[in-house]
């Protein structure tokens, strides 16, 4: 980190994500970006999303009342590929043809038929590329977070994490909708599937955790009552809990107990209020709030388990130009910023306590030096 970084002042994002200037490889944990929405079947913008959140990234004051200085080991955002979201541009006009075409019932099955192979093709090669991007940041010993993009985003990154760590990890998915469909308007890695396809692939997690759930379809719920290895908190139900008296801290205690040691969050912006990302592709009405979420966050740091990956989708223009979301991203960068800071202190815990015997005979892995 540059002598001349003065972390209480307002640094151009154009530096590096929430104005923090460090390489790929002087972080400690890097963020990968995936400016792709091909299925999104209502609102859009979604592929905007990682550009949304770190153009508002740098209005962030580093220091964290629960993290501290976390960002001292170092935050990264790797370049935006441009050549994936020509990409998005191209095969989402296919897939809005899909969409349009069903939607009035044509019976052109030929050309819906042609169009869906293509599009379904374009999302397994998207989804190859981050799972091998998140295999390469692995690789090299960082903590990886994903940004979307659309939430069909990161089943690579799930895969690569649970590949990783044996299967043996939790998601924590925070979301408006159950997205366990097997498939959405004929799509196969529909932004309404990415669950699905988390826990039937071959490197699934040994669980699911689903909260804040309020839109979903018999099937998703047959799907999910199916399963032993998913449990879902509907939102409905934990509204119920709260507006009985019981309390937030309580509900999050519950949250917990159903996840493993080792937890990748996969949040959907759109499991908040919609108050907080009014221009998200699929808004539902309830949800949670931000504190709440971040309470969430922290109690799941308390509880001894470790962050070991994480995504953040759906932040979204609506459409409309970057101006017209600079709220969304405001929100998005937040939470964005909260999923960094926990990271590295659920790991650096983790590190601690397996190094605490040698620390007499070896020092400790070097963090930026202080510059106040």
């Amino acid at each position: 980190m540059s002598a001349n970084f003065d972390p209480t002042t307002t640094i151009s994002s154009e530096f590096g994500i929430f104005g923090i200037p460090m390489t790929e490889a002087e972080s400690r944990l890097v963020l990968l970006p995936v400016p792709w929405e091909v299925t999104t079947s209502y609102g859009a913008g979604a592929s905007l999303g990682p550009k949304l959140i770190r153009e508002a990234s740098e209005q962030i004051d580093l220091f964290d009342f629960e993290t501290g200085k976390a960002y001292e080991d170092g935050y990264h955002m790797l370049p935006f590929p441009e050549e994936l979201r020509k990409k998005n541009d191209r095969f989402k006009q296919m897939a809005q043809e899909v969409i349009t075409l069903r939607t009035d019932m044509s019976e052109d099955h030929a050309r819906i038929d042609g169009l869906v192979k293509d599009v379904n093709a374009a999302c397994h090669e998207m989804t190859a590329w981050v799972e091998s991007e998140c295999k390469r940041i692995l690789s090299s010993g960082k903590l990886l977070g994903l940004v979307g993009g659309d939430h069909s985003t990161p089943l690579g990154s799930i895969r690569a994490v649970s590949e990783a760590h044996g299967g043996d990890i939790g998601v924590l998915h925070i979301d408006a909708h159950a997205d366990l469909r097997k498939s959405y308007q004929g799509f196969t890695q529909s932004h309404a599937s990415i669950m699905y396809n988390v826990m039937t692939d071959s490197k699934k997690p040994k669980k699911l955790v689903q909260v804040g759930i309020r839109d979903f379809c018999e099937e998703e719920k047959d799907f999910s009552d199916s399963r032993k290895d998913i449990k879902t908190f509907y939102d409905l139900a934990l509204k119920q809990r709260l507006l009985k008296g019981d309390s937030w801290a309580r509900v999050c205690k519950d949250i917990l107990k159903e996840l493993p040691k080792k937890v990748y969050i996969s949040f959907d912006i759109d499991g908040l209020d919609p108050a907080f990302c009014p221009h998200t592709g699929t808004p539902v009405p309830g949800g949670l709030s931000v504190d709440q979420v971040f309470f969430l966050f922290s109690e799941l740091a308390k509880s001894g388990r470790q962050i070991v990956g994480f995504d953040l989708n759906e932040v979204s223009s609506g459409g409309g130009d970057e101006e017209s979301a600079e709220w969304d991203g405001n929100v998005g960068a937040r939470v964005l910023y909260k999923l960094c800071g926990w990271s590295i202190v659920t790991n650096r815990k983790k590190t601690a306590t397996r190094t605490s015997k040698a620390t007499a005979k070896k020092s400790p892995r070097k963090t930026a030096k202080k510059k106040r």
